[in-house]
């Protein structure tokens, strides 16, 4: 720089004074800033004191939160628990001693698919009937023995005893096959067939027994016993037929009560007075 110029400026800055720049913010800028400082620092505080509650209502440790704790064998839920969403999981088990619910306002559903997700087994409980659906439905004991079993082709009851409490009996629109058919002790049997005929067939013999107590069948149009190979024996101290139709007598005069028991060829039974001879040829007009 020529020596005139330098001397030239310095002699301008001498005579008017240092000059002074301004830097920051001022006035209503400033006032401002510090607003939003003040309200920045007092929502960090509001939104620490809700993390704190948050954490303190939900019960966070560390362990987990709320009823869910996290262990070694899994996950441990103490208390109801809601799931809005599907729930998988491998087991589900109560804590020793408790019982384990499974609640809900419209049914319970339990499903168990295959490896493609199709649904092999199916269990709904809901508030009309308890639903299964499978190939095969068993109830067994705890020692492995089989009490009930459904499946399409047969029902089987493995109990020693089928008991049925209903007030009307029971009900078999088909055919029933059994070897046995008996009632409680101190209990009437009672076989009836209120619109249809009641059959009982027996390839090697039908035995009906009352040994301590009255035996009564009734039905509405016929009562048929039927033994192909065998007999059918009436073993009883006394057999009465009150109902059977009477021949006329031989003579008008004759009071007697003795009777002789016939059989019309169509196996129709009837009572004749009992004469010298038999009456049965007599009376054979029953028969028609």
């Amino acid at each position: 720089m020529p020596q005139e110029q330098y001397t030239h400026r310095s002699t301008m800055q001498t005579s008017e004074g240092p000059q002074v720049y301004k830097v920051g913010i001022y006035g209503w800028r400033k006032r401002c800033l510090y607003f939003f400082v003040l309200l920045l620092m007092i929502l960090i505080l509001v939104n620490l004191a809700m993390t704190i509650w948050i954490l303190k209502v939900m019960n966070f440790t560390i362990d987990g939160m709320g009823n869910l704790r996290i262990t070694e064998k899994g996950l441990k839920l103490e208390g109801d628990s809601e799931f809005l969403k599907p729930l998988y999981a491998k087991e589900i088990r109560s804590r020793p001693g408790n019982p384990l619910y499974f609640q809900s306002a419209r049914n319970v559903t339990v499903n168990i698919l295959n490896e493609k997700t199709k649904v092999l087994t199916r269990l709904v409980t809901g508030p009309q009937a308890v639903e299964a659906h499978s190939q095969k439905f068993e109830v067994k004991t705890l020692s492995g023995k089989l009490l009930f079993s459904a499946d399409d082709n047969e029902v089987v009851v493995g109990a020693d005893r089928l008991r049925v409490l209903g007030a009307e009996g029971t009900v078999f629109p088909k055919s029933i096959e059994t070897p046995n058919v008996r009632a409680d002790p101190f209990k009437e049997l009672r076989l009836e067939s209120p619109t249809r005929a009641l059959v009982m067939e027996a390839p090697k013999g039908i035995e009906i027994n009352a040994e301590a107590g009255s035996l009564k069948a009734t039905c509405r149009t016929e009562l048929r016993l039927e033994s192909k190979d065998g007999e059918i024996t009436l073993n009883s101290a006394k057999i009465k037929l009150p109902n059977l139709p009477q021949g006329s007598s031989s003579s008008a005069g004759s009071r007697q009560k003795i009777y002789e028991l016939c059989v019309c060829p169509n196996g129709r039974l009837f009572l004749s007075q009992a004469g010298t001879s038999s009456t049965c040829q007599i009376n054979t007009s029953v028969c028609l």
